[in-house]
């Protein structure tokens, strides 16, 4: 059994409303070009405000690659440390009892990688088996969580941390004017999580107690053929550029829908017995094709619709958001939930819980 006994969610001090960031995103298109899609796309995302790695006006000159990564090594680091020690608390267990950290990012790229920049610092063990992610995407926080289940599914007594740091907007290309790189300006924001879980009912029993987390019950990996060239990065000497087919909300429509209708039935479950839904807030159109085809109520992706207003899409970071913010008010026990997260593959990543 892999139960959660903490979760924290940590962001730069530097928030923004939307309007602020459109503003200043819309003076630093070219000489030229109209703003008018932008601020229609900035305007329709349902973000109020945001929080990002560097003051809004540095926004206009982010220099080289090297220079930006330089800064998400920097600030990763310092963000990702914060996310461990508050989760670490969050679950009453010291960094030394950690015998894995996996920790996933796909706005950076870090060689030794974030978990082990900040492993001494935080206090984990020198010996502390370690599994950085990359390429997973928005996906990768439900990822992380179920390869932390598959570790926890061995001997009893194991503690495991997963670790997300996303600072998406170090990847934001100012001059951009294609529809990709404006729908992204438009919807991500820049944050860190993290969570502490345990495996076997012998160790988690003085902690569940009084933990609020749920338990997993199974997970679920899926790539979609034909679809790798719709979500991702094209990667050059500007850094990373946004790869966003315009089809993702139909794919969602096509395939996700129907396989999380597998997943549920595969433990006996319906859309309808799930009682937390914690979906990656990939934008209102991937929230409204879910609630569509799931046939939920309004009210069941609710969390994913409050965590893009206030923060934006945080990629990998968002789901981890969302189940903190429900794990502040949790489900009656028993009760079932559902992680849903996308990336490039195109890709789904299932997680079933139980409070």
């Amino acid at each position: 059994m892999t139960r959660v006994l903490g979760v924290s969610t940590v962001y730069p001090p530097h928030r923004y409303t939307q309007q602020e960031i459109t503003d200043v995103l819309a003076s630093c298109l070219p000489s030229g070009a109209d703003s008018r899609l932008l601020r229609r796309l900035h305007a329709a995302a349902q973000v109020d405000a945001r929080h990002l790695a560097l003051p809004l006006e540095e926004y206009r000159e982010l220099g080289s690659f090297g220079h930006t990564n330089g800064l998400f090594v920097e600030l990763a680091v310092v963000l990702g440390a914060e996310a461990v020690e508050r989760a670490l608390e969050d679950a009453g267990v010291r960094a030394e009892e950690v015998d894995l950290i996996v920790s996933t990012t796909v706005t950076g790229i870090a060689a030794p990688s974030v978990d082990a920049r900040l492993a001494a610092r935080v206090g984990l063990r020198p010996d502390v088996k370690r599994l950085p992610l990359f390429g997973l995407g928005c996906a990768a926080g439900a990822a992380g969580l179920a390869r932390v289940h598959d570790f926890l599914a061995g001997p009893p007594g194991r503690t495991a941390l997963l670790l997300s740091t996303e600072l998406c907007s170090l990847t934001l290309q100012p001059t951009d004017t294609s529809p990709a790189n404006l729908v992204a300006g438009s919807l991500f924001g820049d944050g860190a999580a993290a969570l502490v879980a345990v495996s076997g009912d012998e160790a988690a029993a003085g902690q569940a107690a009084r933990a609020r987390g749920p338990k997993v019950v199974a997970t679920r990996s899926r790539l979609y053929p034909g679809t790798g060239h719709l979500l991702g990065w094209d990667v050059g000497d500007w850094g990373f550029r946004m790869v966003l087919g315009r089809e993702i909300p139909d794919l969602v429509r096509l395939h996700v829908a129907e396989e999380v209708e597998s997943f549920l039935a595969a433990h006996d479950l319906k859309p309808r017995d799930v009682a937390a839904w914690i979906c990656h807030p990939g934008g209102p159109r991937i929230l409204d094709a879910l609630t569509e085809e799931l046939g939920l109520p309004d009210a069941a992706l609710a969390a994913s619709r409050r965590a893009l207003a206030a923060t934006g899409n945080l990629s990998s970071a968002s789901v981890l958001q969302i189940l903190r913010d429900t794990c502040a008010v949790p489900p009656p026990p028993g009760a079932a939930g559902l992680m849903i997260a996308f990336g490039p593959g195109f890709s789904s990543e299932l997680v079933l819980l139980a409070w």
